[in-house]
């Protein structure tokens, strides 16, 4: 299906939604791990202190991470060959797959260490669809956008991503008000890996009707008329295609970095911290953290747009200042809440600054490659990069504060966001370069 270079502004929706619609699915299904694991802990790792038990699901909910540079390198590597629309088919029926695997996975009770390692199998499968998921959905929402306003629609990357996670939430949210507790850690916590793999499969139907980009089917045709005028010499390997834009990758991960760590400690990591430092009690937790992240939602199409007015490098320092001298304090303040709306308060203000990493990743990072290599570049080195810092933030925090170093951690993210302000000090701006998104 051939799409205009210029699209008007119902039909460029249109084909956002529908992009944006499995990206939604697939993020819920991520995150339900994360919001869920309070509960399925002792089921698969019964011995030992909570905080033990949340250690052991953090470990496998960050071996999970690794596997996402594997699913970048596949899927974007596909998707820049076969097409964005055909990858993120593939990504939706992997994460299908996995989050059915782990509704049905016996406990330790029933058959010992292989409730574990299946818990493990299916954390990897869905890795790699995560992995796969975020490069070629960042690189298909901004080739659909215009340049005008592609900080505002390319935002719909982290605000369908934060959808999933409300999304996970608002599930737990039910079920913690229709479940008593014992119900809900004995088997009420597989419901939402049950409600995850139907609702991928009807992502799976919506995604059979999205159409390609324009950008990467005019791309297409280019390539094949320029085999054909030279005898289908072979164009070369992906990956040394890569490697020819070294500045471009490294800016990838520079600004990943302390964006990632932030985002994660913030948000899937905030809610075992309110319980575990805090003292709320889970469903106080877990109202914290709905709250909290309805409001970060709003805060994406606000910070693209204005990306779109005041370019993207001055939304990216806002974060990198504000992360780096903020976190510390916050995060101390936020130990000592006892009072719900200060926390929700709290985290609210600091996923503001976030935000200004979150709203406008998928344009930069779009905006860095040329489209025949636009799906990996975006993809592979922000999944290294997530897989060794954002992955492993749950497991950092809790294991500092096991070793009673707590606040090692909030030194931990406020380094790392330093690192990250200084490639946004340095780096050039994105927003109108020439030769990069095609209009």
């Amino acid at each position: 299906m051939n799409l205009p270079v210029t699209l008007a502004p119902v039909s460029r929706l249109r084909s956002i939604v529908s992009g944006s619609i499995g990206n939604l699915v697939e993020w819920y299904d991520w995150y339900a791990y994360s919001a869920f694991a309070l509960y399925f802990a002792p089921v698969f790792f019964p011995k030992g202190s909570p905080t033990a038990q949340l250690l052991n699901t953090a470990a496998i909910f960050a071996v999970g991470f690794l596997m996402r540079p594997l699913g970048a390198w596949l899927l974007g590597a596909y998707a820049d060959r076969h097409g964005r629309r055909a990858a993120l088919l593939f990504s939706v029926r992997l994460m299908a797959g996995g989050s059915l695997l782990i509704a049905a996975a016996p406990g330790y009770a029933t058959i010992g260490v292989l409730a574990p390692a299946l818990l493990l199998l299916a954390r990897l499968v869905q890795g790699i669809s995560v992995g796969g998921e975020y490069g070629t959905s960042a690189t298909y929402l901004s080739e659909m956008a215009g340049a005008r306003h592609r900080g505002f629609w390319s935002s719909f990357q982290y605000l369908t991503l934060m959808g999933g996670q409300l999304l996970a939430l608002s599930v737990q949210l039910v079920l913690q008000q229709l479940l008593s507790p014992g119900q809900l850690s004995a088997w009420g916590w597989r419901i939402p890996f049950v409600i995850g793999a139907i609702a991928a499969l009807g992502a799976l139907y919506l995604r059979t009707h999205m159409g390609e980009t324009a950008a990467f089917e005019q791309k297409q045709q280019a390539t094949l008329a320029g085999a054909e005028s030279e005898g289908n010499v072979p164009s070369p390997g992906q990956m040394r295609q890569l490697l020819q834009y070294p500045r471009a990758v490294l800016t990838v991960v520079g600004l990943t970095l302390g964006g990632t760590l932030a985002f994660y400690t913030f948000t899937t990591y905030a809610q075992k911290f309110l319980v575990n430092t805090a003292g709320f009690s889970k469903e106080s937790a877990t109202l914290i953290s709905f709250g909290v992240m309805a409001v970060a939602l709003l805060f994406q199409p606000l910070l693209g747009t204005i990306s779109d007015k005041v370019g993207r490098r001055p939304v990216l320092l806002m974060f990198g200042i504000g992360a780096t001298l903020g976190t510390v304090p916050l995060l101390r303040q936020l130990a000592q809440t006892h009072d719900a709306w200060s926390a929700a308060g709290l985290l609210i203000a600091a996923l503001f600054v976030v935000s200004g990493y979150t709203s406008i990743s998928a344009v930069v990072k779009a905006e860095l490659f040329p489209t025949e290599i636009r799906a990996l570049g975006v993809g592979l080195p922000f999944a290294l990069t997530v897989a060794i810092f954002g992955g492993t933030a749950e497991y950092v925090a809790l294991f500092a504060k096991n070793q009673g170093v707590e606040e090692w951690f909030y030194w931990y993210v406020t380094g790392c966001a330093f690192l990250s302000l200084l490639v946004y000090w340095r780096m050039g701006e994105t927003r109108g370069e020439k030769g990069r998104m095609v209009e």
